[in-house]
């Protein structure tokens, strides 16, 4: 059963406005990744993928992505907007987490924007920053939604909520 959506408040928005199909924007937000201490990732270039009932999830420029802490594994998904996805095991230091982030090396035609840009799970990051504030990751593994005081859900990924 679909939940009740909470109504946003000023400065908020409701992931149940959110389209389905995703729509792709630009973001001018200062995003920060954090793991191990070490900031991995800083931007004002990101862009945003929106889709209904799910937090937004912030793609950042590779270029703007340490890349020395990412090594490429075997793992990959299929989404069926944005195609074909692969992974990043993501090394600090002494501490490494497998699949921590993600990319689409071949996005479909609609999201070839995103071309070039990583995305990271922020429950398995030290932490992950829009606008200085330190955002809550979705639940489950298999979304990566950042989860802001500005964001109102009900959202997808908790027990039960596969149907939604």
């Amino acid at each position: 059963m679909k939940p009740e959506r909470i109504a946003p408040g000023l400065g908020q928005e409701s992931v149940w406005d959110y389209p389905r199909p995703p729509r792709l924007e630009d973001s001018t937000n200062h995003i920060q990744v954090v793991f191990n201490g070490v900031v991995i990732a800083e931007t004002r270039r990101a862009k945003r993928i929106l889709e209904t009932s799910h937090p937004p999830v912030y793609y950042i420029p590779l270029e703007e992505v340490k890349q020395d802490y990412l090594t490429v594994t075997s793992n990959q998904t299929y989404c069926e907007w944005k195609g074909s996805a692969s992974y990043y095991t993501v090394t600090a230091g002494d501490k490494s987490v497998p699949n921590a982030a993600w990319f689409y090396p071949n996005p479909t035609p609609s999201f070839e924007a995103i071309k070039d840009y990583v995305a990271f799970y922020p429950g398995k990051m030290g932490g992950c920053y829009v606008n200085g504030e330190q955002v809550q990751s979705q639940p489950s593994d298999f979304y990566g939604g950042w989860i802001t005081s500005e964001i109102v859900g009900p959202f997808k990924g908790g027990a039960g909520t596969l149907g939604w």
